[in-house]
Protein backbone atom coordinates (compact mmCIF):
# COMPACT_ATOMS: atom_id res chain seq x y z
CA UNK A 1 0.00 0.00 0.00
CA UNK A 2 1.47 3.08 -0.94
CA UNK A 3 2.04 6.44 1.66
CA UNK A 4 -0.20 9.11 0.39
CA UNK A 5 0.68 12.66 1.02
CA UNK A 6 -1.83 15.46 1.16
CA UNK A 7 -1.00 19.07 0.43
CA UNK A 8 -3.20 20.99 2.06
CA UNK A 9 -5.22 20.07 5.35
CA UNK A 10 -8.67 21.75 4.70
CA UNK A 11 -12.18 19.81 4.62
CA UNK A 12 -10.88 18.53 1.05
CA UNK A 13 -7.88 17.12 2.60
CA UNK A 14 -9.93 15.73 5.23
CA UNK A 15 -12.13 13.81 3.27
CA UNK A 16 -9.78 12.47 1.11
CA UNK A 17 -7.79 11.02 4.25
CA UNK A 18 -11.24 9.72 5.57
CA UNK A 19 -11.37 7.54 1.93
CA UNK A 20 -7.87 6.80 2.26
CA UNK A 21 -7.50 5.46 5.65
CA UNK A 22 -10.88 3.38 4.87
CA UNK A 23 -8.82 1.63 2.31
CA UNK A 24 -6.18 1.13 4.74
CA UNK A 25 -3.36 4.03 3.61
CA UNK A 26 -0.79 5.86 5.36
CA UNK A 27 -1.45 9.42 5.10
CA UNK A 28 0.70 12.53 5.85
CA UNK A 29 -0.89 16.13 5.48
CA UNK A 30 1.20 19.23 5.33
CA UNK A 31 -0.60 22.32 6.64
CA UNK A 32 0.19 25.62 8.59
CA UNK A 33 -1.88 25.04 10.92
CA UNK A 34 -1.24 22.05 13.74
CA UNK A 35 -5.05 21.53 14.43
CA UNK A 36 -6.28 21.71 10.65
CA UNK A 37 -9.15 19.44 9.89
CA UNK A 38 -7.30 16.77 8.21
CA UNK A 39 -4.62 16.43 11.13
CA UNK A 40 -7.75 14.83 12.88
CA UNK A 41 -7.43 11.91 9.92
CA UNK A 42 -4.36 11.28 9.05
CA UNK A 43 -1.46 9.31 10.35
CA UNK A 44 0.82 12.40 10.45
CA UNK A 45 0.90 16.01 9.81
CA UNK A 46 4.25 18.24 8.80
CA UNK A 47 3.09 21.49 9.98
CA UNK A 48 3.82 24.47 7.05
CA UNK A 49 2.70 26.65 4.56
CA UNK A 50 2.28 25.08 0.93
CA UNK A 51 4.70 27.95 -0.16
CA UNK A 52 8.13 26.68 1.94
CA UNK A 53 10.02 24.28 0.05
CA UNK A 54 11.56 22.22 2.44
CA UNK A 55 8.01 21.35 4.25
CA UNK A 56 7.21 20.23 0.59
CA UNK A 57 10.26 18.11 0.33
CA UNK A 58 9.90 16.72 3.67
CA UNK A 59 6.23 15.35 2.52
CA UNK A 60 7.28 14.31 -0.85
CA UNK A 61 10.11 12.03 1.13
CA UNK A 62 7.67 10.29 3.54
CA UNK A 63 5.43 9.83 0.72
CA UNK A 64 4.89 7.05 -2.49
CA UNK A 65 2.33 9.80 -4.00
CA UNK A 66 1.77 13.30 -3.60
CA UNK A 67 -1.84 15.04 -4.16
CA UNK A 68 -3.64 18.41 -3.36
CA UNK A 69 -6.74 19.92 -2.18
CA UNK A 70 -5.85 23.23 -2.74
CA UNK A 71 -4.66 25.24 -5.68
CA UNK A 72 -2.63 27.69 -4.39
CA UNK A 73 0.76 25.79 -4.07
CA UNK A 74 4.43 26.17 -4.68
CA UNK A 75 4.57 24.78 -8.02
CA UNK A 76 8.27 25.00 -8.85
CA UNK A 77 9.46 23.03 -6.02
CA UNK A 78 6.88 20.44 -7.37
CA UNK A 79 7.84 20.72 -10.74
CA UNK A 80 11.49 20.45 -9.56
CA UNK A 81 10.00 16.94 -7.43
CA UNK A 82 8.54 15.75 -10.47
CA UNK A 83 12.05 15.95 -12.82
CA UNK A 84 13.45 13.88 -9.86
CA UNK A 85 10.92 11.12 -10.12
CA UNK A 86 8.60 11.93 -7.41
CA UNK A 87 4.96 10.90 -8.15
CA UNK A 88 2.69 14.04 -8.31
CA UNK A 89 -1.47 13.65 -9.26
CA UNK A 90 -2.27 15.93 -10.92
CA UNK A 91 0.61 16.84 -12.75
CA UNK A 92 2.58 20.72 -11.17
CA UNK A 93 2.02 21.07 -15.14
CA UNK A 94 -1.31 20.67 -15.44
CA UNK A 95 -1.81 22.61 -11.92
CA UNK A 96 0.28 25.73 -13.50
CA UNK A 97 -1.94 26.08 -15.94
CA UNK A 98 -5.24 25.90 -13.71
CA UNK A 99 -3.56 28.28 -10.96
CA UNK A 100 -3.87 30.73 -13.82
CA UNK A 101 -7.08 31.98 -14.92
CA UNK A 102 -5.61 33.58 -18.06
CA UNK A 103 -3.71 30.55 -19.42
CA UNK A 104 -6.86 28.07 -18.08
CA UNK A 105 -8.87 29.86 -20.78
CA UNK A 106 -6.97 30.82 -23.30
CA UNK A 107 -5.19 26.43 -23.30
CA UNK A 108 -9.19 25.52 -23.32
CA UNK A 109 -9.66 27.91 -26.26
CA UNK A 110 -6.49 26.62 -28.25
CA UNK A 111 -8.28 22.79 -28.25
CA UNK A 112 -11.26 23.94 -29.70
CA UNK A 113 -13.42 24.24 -26.31
CA UNK A 114 -16.17 26.07 -26.05
CA UNK A 115 -15.45 28.92 -23.03
CA UNK A 116 -17.26 32.90 -22.34
CA UNK A 117 -15.57 35.37 -24.76
CA UNK A 118 -11.76 36.61 -22.67
CA UNK A 119 -9.59 38.94 -22.76
CA UNK A 120 -6.43 39.78 -20.62
CA UNK A 121 -6.20 43.33 -19.51
CA UNK A 122 -3.68 45.22 -18.63
CA UNK A 123 -5.75 49.07 -17.90
CA UNK A 124 -9.48 48.73 -16.78
CA UNK A 125 -9.85 52.02 -18.11
CA UNK A 126 -9.62 51.56 -21.37
CA UNK A 127 -12.80 48.73 -20.93
CA UNK A 128 -15.16 49.88 -23.89
CA UNK A 129 -17.65 47.33 -22.78
CA UNK A 130 -19.71 46.28 -20.31
CA UNK A 131 -21.03 44.30 -18.32
CA UNK A 132 -18.17 41.93 -17.82
CA UNK A 133 -16.74 39.69 -14.93
CA UNK A 134 -13.23 40.76 -14.08
CA UNK A 135 -11.43 37.74 -12.70
CA UNK A 136 -8.36 37.66 -10.27
CA UNK A 137 -5.78 35.46 -12.87
CA UNK A 138 -4.53 33.91 -9.49
CA UNK A 139 -5.26 33.42 -6.27
CA UNK A 140 -9.52 33.51 -6.26
CA UNK A 141 -11.57 31.09 -4.15
CA UNK A 142 -15.04 31.10 -2.95
CA UNK A 143 -16.40 33.75 -4.63
CA UNK A 144 -13.30 36.04 -3.81
CA UNK A 145 -11.30 37.29 -7.06
CA UNK A 146 -14.13 38.09 -9.06
CA UNK A 147 -16.02 41.21 -9.37
CA UNK A 148 -19.21 42.19 -11.74
CA UNK A 149 -18.26 45.62 -13.93
CA UNK A 150 -22.02 46.29 -14.82
CA UNK A 151 -20.54 50.38 -15.95
CA UNK A 152 -17.87 52.51 -16.12
CA UNK A 153 -18.88 53.64 -12.63
CA UNK A 154 -18.17 50.32 -11.20
CA UNK A 155 -14.50 50.47 -11.89
CA UNK A 156 -13.61 52.05 -8.27
CA UNK A 157 -14.62 48.27 -7.35
CA UNK A 158 -12.30 46.67 -9.41
CA UNK A 159 -9.70 44.11 -8.33
CA UNK A 160 -6.32 45.62 -8.17
CA UNK A 161 -4.23 42.69 -9.07
CA UNK A 162 -3.32 41.16 -12.46
CA UNK A 163 -6.55 40.13 -13.71
CA UNK A 164 -8.66 39.37 -16.79
CA UNK A 165 -12.01 40.33 -18.08
CA UNK A 166 -14.85 37.78 -19.79
CA UNK A 167 -18.28 38.21 -20.86
CA UNK A 168 -20.96 38.44 -18.74
CA UNK A 169 -23.02 35.01 -19.73
CA UNK A 170 -26.82 35.52 -19.58
CA UNK A 171 -27.05 31.46 -18.43
CA UNK A 172 -30.14 29.33 -17.81
CA UNK A 173 -28.29 27.58 -15.36
CA UNK A 174 -24.66 26.64 -13.56
CA UNK A 175 -23.82 22.84 -13.74
CA UNK A 176 -20.70 21.25 -12.98
CA UNK A 177 -19.30 17.80 -13.62
CA UNK A 178 -16.57 15.51 -11.66
CA UNK A 179 -14.37 13.57 -13.71
CA UNK A 180 -11.89 11.20 -12.87
CA UNK A 181 -8.88 9.98 -15.35
CA UNK A 182 -6.09 7.74 -14.65
CA UNK A 183 -2.53 7.60 -16.25
CA UNK A 184 -4.00 5.43 -18.82
CA UNK A 185 -6.12 7.51 -20.12
CA UNK A 186 -9.44 5.90 -18.43
CA UNK A 187 -12.06 7.75 -17.18
CA UNK A 188 -15.23 7.87 -14.67
CA UNK A 189 -17.45 10.27 -15.42
CA UNK A 190 -19.79 11.44 -12.57
CA UNK A 191 -23.91 13.15 -13.10
CA UNK A 192 -23.93 16.34 -14.37
CA UNK A 193 -25.13 18.81 -11.22
CA UNK A 194 -26.96 21.85 -10.98
CA UNK A 195 -25.31 24.62 -8.23
CA UNK A 196 -27.49 27.32 -6.81
CA UNK A 197 -25.13 30.32 -5.89
CA UNK A 198 -25.89 32.82 -3.11
CA UNK A 199 -26.58 35.79 -4.52
CA UNK A 200 -24.75 37.66 -1.44
CA UNK A 201 -21.82 35.64 -1.01
CA UNK A 202 -21.25 34.34 -4.27
CA UNK A 203 -20.53 30.54 -2.61
CA UNK A 204 -22.29 27.54 -3.80
CA UNK A 205 -25.45 27.14 -2.02
CA UNK A 206 -27.07 23.95 -2.58
CA UNK A 207 -25.94 21.18 -5.17
CA UNK A 208 -28.86 19.43 -6.95
CA UNK A 209 -27.68 16.04 -8.13
CA UNK A 210 -28.91 15.26 -11.13
CA UNK A 211 -29.36 18.56 -12.71
CA UNK A 212 -32.68 18.98 -14.10
CA UNK A 213 -31.87 19.41 -18.06
CA UNK A 214 -32.13 17.25 -21.13
CA UNK A 215 -30.55 14.66 -21.55
CA UNK A 216 -28.82 16.16 -24.75
CA UNK A 217 -27.77 19.22 -23.04
CA UNK A 218 -26.20 16.77 -20.72
CA UNK A 219 -24.51 14.74 -23.20
CA UNK A 220 -23.12 17.73 -24.33
CA UNK A 221 -21.39 18.63 -21.23
CA UNK A 222 -20.41 15.48 -20.62
CA UNK A 223 -18.14 15.15 -23.88
CA UNK A 224 -17.07 18.79 -23.35
CA UNK A 225 -15.73 17.99 -19.58
CA UNK A 226 -14.07 14.31 -20.38
CA UNK A 227 -12.49 16.85 -23.78
CA UNK A 228 -10.99 19.54 -21.33
CA UNK A 229 -9.80 16.71 -18.73
CA UNK A 230 -8.30 14.78 -22.12
CA UNK A 231 -7.08 17.89 -23.58
CA UNK A 232 -5.11 18.81 -20.56
CA UNK A 233 -3.85 15.54 -20.19
CA UNK A 234 -4.89 15.54 -16.24
CA UNK A 235 -4.39 12.37 -14.39
CA UNK A 236 -6.80 13.02 -10.59
CA UNK A 237 -10.59 14.06 -9.87
CA UNK A 238 -11.02 17.38 -11.87
CA UNK A 239 -14.24 19.65 -10.88
CA UNK A 240 -15.38 20.85 -14.06
CA UNK A 241 -18.02 24.28 -13.87
CA UNK A 242 -19.91 24.92 -16.77
CA UNK A 243 -22.53 27.50 -17.75
CA UNK A 244 -25.85 26.65 -19.56
CA UNK A 245 -26.96 29.33 -21.52
CA UNK A 246 -30.70 30.10 -22.04
CA UNK A 247 -29.54 29.38 -26.28
CA UNK A 248 -28.64 26.09 -24.68
CA UNK A 249 -24.29 26.47 -24.87
CA UNK A 250 -22.70 24.83 -22.58
CA UNK A 251 -19.51 27.02 -21.67
CA UNK A 252 -16.43 25.83 -19.34
CA UNK A 253 -16.46 28.61 -16.34
CA UNK A 254 -13.89 26.95 -14.71
CA UNK A 255 -11.77 23.82 -13.80
CA UNK A 256 -10.55 22.72 -10.46
CA UNK A 257 -7.24 20.26 -10.66
CA UNK A 258 -9.13 18.42 -7.38
CA UNK A 259 -12.07 16.93 -5.33
CA UNK A 260 -14.83 19.75 -6.08
CA UNK A 261 -17.37 21.26 -3.44
CA UNK A 262 -20.00 20.41 -6.05
CA UNK A 263 -19.02 16.35 -5.69
CA UNK A 264 -19.98 16.02 -1.88
CA UNK A 265 -22.85 14.72 -2.41
CA UNK A 266 -21.17 11.64 -4.08
CA UNK A 267 -20.09 10.58 -0.42
CA UNK A 268 -23.50 9.21 0.39
CA UNK A 269 -25.19 9.13 -3.39
CA UNK A 270 -22.59 7.45 -5.94
CA UNK A 271 -21.65 4.21 -5.58
CA UNK A 272 -18.02 5.61 -5.22
CA UNK A 273 -17.41 9.19 -3.85
CA UNK A 274 -15.00 11.38 -5.29
CA UNK A 275 -12.72 11.15 -2.24
CA UNK A 276 -12.03 7.07 -3.19
CA UNK A 277 -12.12 7.71 -6.53
CA UNK A 278 -8.95 10.01 -6.34
CA UNK A 279 -7.24 7.73 -3.67
CA UNK A 280 -8.05 4.74 -6.35
CA UNK A 281 -6.47 6.88 -9.28
CA UNK A 282 -3.38 8.25 -7.23
CA UNK A 283 -2.77 4.65 -6.24
CA UNK A 284 -2.90 2.67 -9.00
CA UNK A 285 -5.99 0.90 -8.42
CA UNK A 286 -9.09 0.52 -10.75
CA UNK A 287 -11.25 3.07 -10.87
CA UNK A 288 -15.09 2.54 -8.99
CA UNK A 289 -18.53 3.11 -10.19
CA UNK A 290 -19.91 6.67 -10.47
CA UNK A 291 -23.38 5.71 -10.81
CA UNK A 292 -26.13 7.71 -8.69
CA UNK A 293 -27.60 5.52 -6.31
CA UNK A 294 -30.41 8.05 -5.67
CA UNK A 295 -31.64 12.03 -6.17
CA UNK A 296 -29.63 14.22 -3.89
CA UNK A 297 -29.21 17.61 -2.86
CA UNK A 298 -26.22 19.00 -0.58
CA UNK A 299 -26.16 21.93 1.21
CA UNK A 300 -22.89 23.79 2.25
CA UNK A 301 -23.28 24.96 5.81
CA UNK A 302 -21.93 28.85 6.38
CA UNK A 303 -20.56 30.31 9.86
CA UNK A 304 -23.48 32.46 10.26
CA UNK A 305 -23.06 36.58 9.64
CA UNK A 306 -22.33 38.24 12.89
CA UNK A 307 -20.07 35.64 14.77
CA UNK A 308 -16.74 34.62 14.68
CA UNK A 309 -14.73 31.62 17.10
CA UNK A 310 -15.14 28.53 18.63
CA UNK A 311 -18.18 26.94 16.54
CA UNK A 312 -21.83 25.87 17.97
CA UNK A 313 -24.30 24.00 16.25
CA UNK A 314 -27.58 24.90 16.50
CA UNK A 315 -30.60 22.89 15.12
CA UNK A 316 -28.78 19.38 14.64
CA UNK A 317 -31.19 17.46 16.88
CA UNK A 318 -34.08 18.29 14.66
CA UNK A 319 -31.81 18.83 11.28
CA UNK A 320 -30.76 14.31 11.95
CA UNK A 321 -34.57 13.75 12.34
CA UNK A 322 -35.51 14.64 8.59
CA UNK A 323 -34.96 11.03 6.77
CA UNK A 324 -32.08 10.89 4.58
CA UNK A 325 -30.58 13.54 5.97
CA UNK A 326 -26.63 13.03 6.51
CA UNK A 327 -24.27 15.15 8.36
CA UNK A 328 -20.87 16.75 7.41
CA UNK A 329 -19.00 18.93 10.24
CA UNK A 330 -15.22 19.62 8.64
CA UNK A 331 -13.17 19.77 12.23
CA UNK A 332 -12.21 23.53 11.97
CA UNK A 333 -11.30 25.43 15.01
CA UNK A 334 -13.16 28.73 14.30
CA UNK A 335 -15.90 30.04 12.45
CA UNK A 336 -16.16 33.19 10.50
CA UNK A 337 -19.22 34.88 8.36
CA UNK A 338 -19.83 32.58 5.58
CA UNK A 339 -16.98 30.13 5.92
CA UNK A 340 -17.31 26.84 4.95
CA UNK A 341 -18.04 24.85 8.25
CA UNK A 342 -19.64 21.33 6.59
CA UNK A 343 -22.55 20.60 4.96
CA UNK A 344 -25.32 18.06 4.71
CA UNK A 345 -26.54 15.86 1.58
CA UNK A 346 -30.68 14.64 1.37
CA UNK A 347 -31.31 11.26 -0.51
CA UNK A 348 -34.90 10.88 -1.46
CA UNK A 349 -36.50 9.23 -4.03
CA UNK A 350 -37.50 12.49 -5.83
CA UNK A 351 -34.86 15.62 -6.25
CA UNK A 352 -38.01 18.00 -5.67
CA UNK A 353 -38.57 15.63 -2.05
CA UNK A 354 -34.59 16.18 -1.08
CA UNK A 355 -34.71 20.29 -2.58
CA UNK A 356 -37.66 20.64 -0.31
CA UNK A 357 -35.99 18.97 2.96
CA UNK A 358 -32.77 21.01 2.00
CA UNK A 359 -35.09 24.50 1.94
CA UNK A 360 -36.06 23.05 5.76
CA UNK A 361 -33.11 22.77 6.91
CA UNK A 362 -31.93 26.17 5.87
CA UNK A 363 -34.17 27.49 8.48
CA UNK A 364 -33.30 24.90 11.47
CA UNK A 365 -29.74 24.30 11.09
CA UNK A 366 -27.44 27.30 11.97
CA UNK A 367 -23.57 27.65 12.82
CA UNK A 368 -23.02 29.95 15.30
CA UNK A 369 -19.96 30.63 17.89
CA UNK A 370 -20.15 31.01 21.96
CA UNK A 371 -20.31 34.22 23.29
CA UNK A 372 -18.45 35.76 20.30
CA UNK A 373 -21.02 37.52 18.86
CA UNK A 374 -19.15 40.33 16.46
CA UNK A 375 -20.78 44.02 16.41
CA UNK A 376 -20.64 45.95 13.62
Amino acid sequence: MKRIGIIGGGQLGKMSAQAAKQMGFYVTVLDAAPQCPAAHIADAQIVGHLYEADKLRALAKVSDVLTYEIEHIDTQTLKSLHNEGHTIYPSPAVLEIIQDKLTQKQVLAKNGLPVPPFEAVDDLETLTHFPVVQKARKGGYDGKGVVVLKSPADLVNALQTPSMIEELIDFEKELAIIIARTPTGEMATYPIVEMVFDDKTNICDIVAAPAQIDEVIAEKARKIAQHAIESLEGVGVFGVEMFLTREGQVLINEIAPRPHNSGHYTIEACVTSQFEQLIRVISGLPLGLSDLLRPAAMLNLLGEPGYSGPPVIEGLHEALAIPGLSFHLYDKANTQPFRKMGHITLLDESLESAIAKIQEVKNILKIKAENTKISY
